[in-house]
């Protein structure tokens, strides 16, 4: 058998991370891999200049749920992403094909169809989004991050978790003290709001600092662009962090975060007890919302409501998550293994052996 596998799947770094911690385990296996993104997204930026991968372009248009002119000509380039896809599938003859969703992966999964390649998915957030929607049909199996979707894709869905980069798990405490310039007397809060930031909860997050500051040192992952000129003792500021991402989480006590699946799935790896703020149903299609309910039941932490939030109801949840800290770390310890890698790599051979 070749060992020979496409990846695809962008628009948001959300949808290429999961392939990042897989790439390694992939090549320690021999397989030839190859990636299928757009010329210009952030899965190219991410992923092309890594040794060892092929990467192919394809052009896509972009799936909206709301109304843009651009809708009546994406679907042209939709059918050139399918048509150029197949071409790229016929000539690389995969044995498999990854999707993690993404407008740019539905040309790839129907191009892998239309040459009968097995093709798994991979869903992160509770409800699929409109690419995996669209492609599911076409698929074997569906890899999810949570148990709910699983039950609710039927036959096809596989609790397996997201996979995650082998480098979160070699963080330090100290080095992690040592970036943000703290003395580990007080409890350390990380915010971190994704990618971007999260502005509406960096506003409230820096307007309660003066309550905060005298019992937590706070490190803040604000978003590119979103640094802020007020820096008081105890308080330190970084628009992104890469490669010292896992010493400032081995460093964190307790955290304030969106509720993005894979930001999710590294607090339930890591068990570090969050206060979660997803991005509300008015300013999303709702994902966040879910995942964080889930987080919930579950009992692996708590939810503020972003429409509820202000610095002083801020304050009061945040002392309430480091007061319940243990009670939340004990339930997470209870959780099955929230790194999907080795559930993803089983189904993706398990469906090349079918």
């Amino acid at each position: 058998m070749e060992k020979r596998i496409i990846l695809t799947g962008g628009g948001t770094a959300g949808h290429v991370t999961p392939h990042l911690a897989l790439i390694p385990r992939l090549q320690a296996d021999d397989w030839e891999i190859h990636y299928i993104g757009t010329a210009d997204g952030i899965e190219r930026k991410l992923v092309a200049d890594l040794p060892g991968i092929t990467y192919h372009t394809v052009p896509s248009g972009k799936l909206r749920r709301y109304f843009d002119v651009k809708n009546f000509t994406d679907p042209f380039r939709m059918v050139g992403g399918v048509a150029k896809a197949g071409t790229l599938v016929g000539k690389i003859k995969p044995s498999l094909v990854f999707s993690k969703g993404g407008f740019v992966s539905v040309p790839v999964v129907y191009g892998a169809w239309l040459h009968r390649v097995p093709v798994v998915l991979h869903e992160s957030d509770i409800t699929p989004g409109l690419a995996n929607k669209i492609t599911s049909p076409f698929a074997r199996a569906v890899c999810t991050t949570f148990p709910e979707t699983a039950k609710l894709l039927g036959n096809k869905g596989i609790h397996t978790g997201t996979p995650l980069r082998e480098a979160l798990f070699s963080g330090s405490r100290a080095r992690g003290l040592a970036l943000a310039g703290f003395d580990g007397r007080k409890p350390v809060l990380l915010m971190m709001g994704g990618s971007s930031g999260a502005a509406s909860v960096n506003k409230v997050l820096r307007d309660a600092l003066p309550e905060l500051l005298p019992r937590y040192d706070v490190l803040h992952i604000t978003g590119k662009g979103n640094l802020d000129e007020n820096r008081p003792m105890g308080y330190r500021q970084f628009e992104y962090l890469d490669a010292q991402l896992p010493d400032a989480l081995a460093a964190t006590d307790i955290m304030l975060s969106r509720a993005g699946a894979n930001a999710l799935c590294e607090i339930l790896a890591l068990r570090i007890p969050a206060l979660l703020i997803p991005y509300p149903r008015s300013a999303s299609r709702g994902d966040q919302v879910l995942n964080a309910e889930s987080f919930q039941k579950r009992g692996l932490s708590s939810v503020l409501e972003q429409e509820e939030m202000t610095s002083a109801r801020l304050v009061q949840e945040i002392d309430a998550l480091y007061e319940n800290r243990n009670r939340y770390k004990a339930a997470m310890g209870k959780e099955p293994d929230s790194n999907g890698i080795e559930g993803v790599l089983r189904v993706l051979y398990q469906q090349v052996k079918a």
